[in-house]
C-alpha cells in the first residue's frame, strides 16, 4: 500500500512524517512552495509535486490522504475516489451533509475505502474509556463533558467549533451509541474577528436522557484538553495535557447513600489507569493502511464522519440562531423548489429544481413537473401530468391527467384544459382520458378553452377566450369560437406581417426571419425548431444583424 499526502501544512506535515515512517509514502503534494519545502525536509527522497492531477496519474499511489482546508475536502475526495484511489480525509469529511452522503455513495459504488481522520478514536486512553463504558464498569452512562481550550492557533477560515470540536463529537457519538443527538444547542462569541466564533459551548441530548457538553475556545490563558465521562457507578477523566501515565483516572463509587436514600459525595482519589504508550496518529495511519490492504471498513469510515458532520451542522445552525435548540428534522434536506405554506404537494409528486408553487395550489401524487416552473394561485395539477421546464401557469388553472406540457409553455389565467370529450358525472371514464399536447413555447390566453385530444404547435398563440377544437400549427395565431387561424406569431410573441417578395417575414424584436415553406407550415430560418432563444437576445439590446455577426 502506497499513499500520497495532499497538503503539507500545519497538520499535513504530521501525516507526512507518519506515513514516511511506515514506509508507505510515495508522493507529497502541496500547491505552495513552503509546503513543498517542508515535505522535502520531513520526507527526504520522496517525490514532491504541486497538483492533485499529478498524484492521481501516479500508478504507484493506491491511496490519497487529504490534509487541505475543509472547503477543498469534497472536491478532492470525489476526484480521488473516481480515479480509483482509497481516501483518508482529515476532519471534517466535508462541509455539507449532502456532499458527505455523495462521497459515501461514491466510495461504495467504486469499491473504495473512505476514512475520516478523527484522531481521538485511536488514542489508547479513549480506546480504554470505550472498553470500560461498553463493559458496564461505570454503570449507566449519565453525561459526558469535554473542554478543549487554548490560546491560539486563531483561524480565519473556520470557527472554534469546526476547528476543535469534531474529535470530541466523534468520541461522544461512539460512547452514546453512534447516533446523532436528538437535540443540539450551541452558543458562543466572536470577539477577535467578526463572524468567526472564538469560543462556543455545545449541549447535546441523546436517547435515555444522556447529555454531553463541549466547551471549546482559542481565547483561554491555559491549555486544557479534558474529557469526563460520568456513569452511575464511576467517573472517567481523560486529561491529555498530563504525562502519559497520569492521563486517565477512574473515580469508582463516588457516591454513598446515607440511610439508604440520601446521596453523599465520596471524596475519593482517582485510580490511575495506565495504558501502553502509542502515538495516536501513528495508530490512525496504520489503521488506514490495514483497512486498505484487508479491504475492511475503517473504525472512522465515511458513515461515522457523516454523523459527526451532521452533528456539527446542527450545532452551527443553533449557533446561527443565538443558541436556539435544533433537532435533526430541522436540517433535513430541503427541497430544491419553493412551496408556499398554503399549497399542498402530495408525496410521490416529482418537482424540479427552482420551481415555485404559490398560494392554495395542489400538486397530486404522480405529477411530474420540470425545473423553473411557476404555479400561480389556485392551480391544481393531477397525477399523471407531465410538465417540462420553465412552464408558467397563471391563477385558477387545472391541469388534468393526460395533458403533456413541453418546455417554455405559458398558460393564462383561468384557461380551461380538458381530458374527456363527453364527461358525465354518472359515467366513469378514467380509462378514456385523451392526450392533449402543448408543444414547446406555445401560449394559451386567459379564459381560453382547449378541447382534449388536440395538439397546440410550437410557439403557437391562442388568443384570450378562444375555444380550440382542432390541432394548431407551429407559430399559428388562432382566435375566436371555434378558434380559427388569423395569422402567424414569432417566437417572441409578435404578429408577423408584410412578407417581402420572397415571402420572408421578420420579427421586429429579434430580427429572426420566418417563411411559410408550404401552405400552413411556417419555419424560422435562423433557428431550428427545438433551439432555445439566446439569452442575450432581448428587446433593445441586440439587433438581428449584430447577433448574426
Amino acid at each position: 500500500m502506497k499513499v500520497a499526502v495532499v497538503g503539507c501544512g500545519y497538520w499535513g506535515k504530521n501525516l507526512v512524517r507518519n506515513f514516511y515512517a511506515l514506509n508507505a509514502l510515495a508522493v507529497v503534494c502541496d500547491s505552495t512552495e513552503s509546503g513543498r519545502k517542508t515535505a522535502n525536509e520531513v520526507a527526504p527522497g520522496v517525490l514532491v509535486v504541486s497538483s492533485l492531477e499529478e498524484v492521481l496519474a501516479n500508478k504507484e499511489v493506491n491511496g490519497v490522504v487529504i490534509a487541505t482546508p475543509a472547503e477543498k475536502h469534497y472536491a478532492m475526495a470525489k476526484q480521488s475516489i473516481m480515479a480509483g484511489k482509497d481516501v483518508y480525509v482529515e476532519k471534517p469529511l466535508c462541509l455539507s451533509d449532502k456532499e458527505g452522503e455523495e462521497l459515501i455513495n461514491l466510495a461504495k459504488s467504486h469499491s473504495r475505502i473512505l476514512m475520516v481522520g478523527h484522531i481521538l478514536q485511536y488514542h489508547p486512553c479513549v480506546e480504554k474509556i470505550q472498553e470500560m463504558v461498553f463493559s458496564g464498569q461505570i454503570g449507566k452512562l449519565h453525561y459526558i463533558s469535554s473542554n478543549r481550550l487554548n490560546l491560539g492557533k486563531i483561524r480565519q477560515e473556520e470557527n472554534a467549533l469546526w476547528s476543535f470540536a469534531p474529535h470530541d463529537i466523534s468520541v461522544i457519538l461512539s460512547l452514546t451509541g453512534n447516533a446523532i443527538p436528538q437535540s443540539v444547542s450551541c452558543s458562543g462569541g466572536a470577539y477577535i474577528q467578526s463572524g468567526i466564533y472564538d469560543t462556543t459551548m455545545t449541549t447535546m441530548l441523546f436517547a435515555h436522557d444522556v447529555r454531553a457538553h463541549i466547551y471549546v475556545s482559542w481565547l483561554n490563558p491555559f491549555k486544557e484538553q479534558k474529557l469526563t465521562v460520568v456513569g452511575s457507578q464511576g467517573m472517567l477523566v481523560f486529561d491529555d495535557t498530563k504525562p502519559w501515565n497520569e492521563k486517565l483516572s477512574f473515580y469508582k463509587d463516588y457516591l454513598k447513600w446515607d440511610n439508604g436514600n440520601v446521596p453523599v459525595p465520596s471524596k475519593i482519589k482517582g485510580e490511575l489507569i495506565v495504558v501502553p504508550e502509542q502515538e495516536p496518529l501513528r495508530k490512525e495511519c496504520q489503521h488506514f493502511l490495514d483497512a486498505c490492504n484487508d479491504r475492511r471498513v475503517p473504525k472512522t469510515d465515511g458513515n461515522e464522519g457523516l454523523r459527526v458532520l451532521q452533528t456539527l451542522n446542527l450545532a452551527q445552525r443553533s449557533l446561527d440562531r443565538a443558541g436556539t435548540p435544533v433537532t435533526p428534522s430541522a436540517i433535513a434536506p430541503q427541497p430544491s423548489y419553493f412551496v408556499h405554506p398554503t399549497a399542498v404537494v402530495d408525496e410521490g409528486a416529482e418537482i424540479g429544481k427552482g420551481t415555485k408553487i404559490w398560494h392554495f395550489c395542489h400538486i397530486m401524487k404522480g405529477a411530474k413537473i420540470g425545473e423553473r416552473c411557476v404555479m400561480g394561485q389556485n392551480v391544481n395539477v393531477d397525477g399523471g401530468t407531465i410538465m417540462g421546464n420553465n412552464v408558467k401557469i397563471q391563477n385558477n388553472v387545472s391541469i388534468y391527467t393526460g395533458l403533456v406540457i413541453e418546455d417554455d409553455v405559458f398558460l393564462g389565467p383561468s384557461c380551461v384544459l380538458t381530458n374527456v370529450t363527453n364527461p358525465r358525472s354518472q359515467v366513469l371514464r378514467h380509462s378514456l382520458y385523451e392526450k392533449t399536447l402543448l408543444r414547446r413555447g406555445c401560449s394559451i390566453g386567459a379564459n381560453a378553452t382547449i378541447v382534449c385530444g388536440v395538439e397546440i404547435g410550437r410557439y403557437a398563440f391562442v388568443a384570450a377566450g378562444s375555444v380550440v377544437t382542432k390541432n394548431v400549427p407551429d407559430y399559428a395565431l388562432v382566435m375566436g369560437n371555434p378558434a380559427r387561424q388569423r395569422g402567424w406569431m414569432s417566437r417572441h410573441g409578435h404578429v408577423l406581417k408584410n412578407p417581402d417578395k420572397e415571402g420572408i417575414m421578420v420579427c421586429p424584436e429579434s430580427g429572426y426571419r420566418y417563411k411559410e415553406v408550404q401552405p400552413g407550415v411556417l419555419r424560422c430560418l435562423d433557428l431550428s425548431e427545438d433551439a432555445p432563444l439566446p439569452a442575450e437576445l432581448s428587446k433593445g439590446t441586440k439587433t438581428y444583424d449584430e447577433f448574426k455577426k
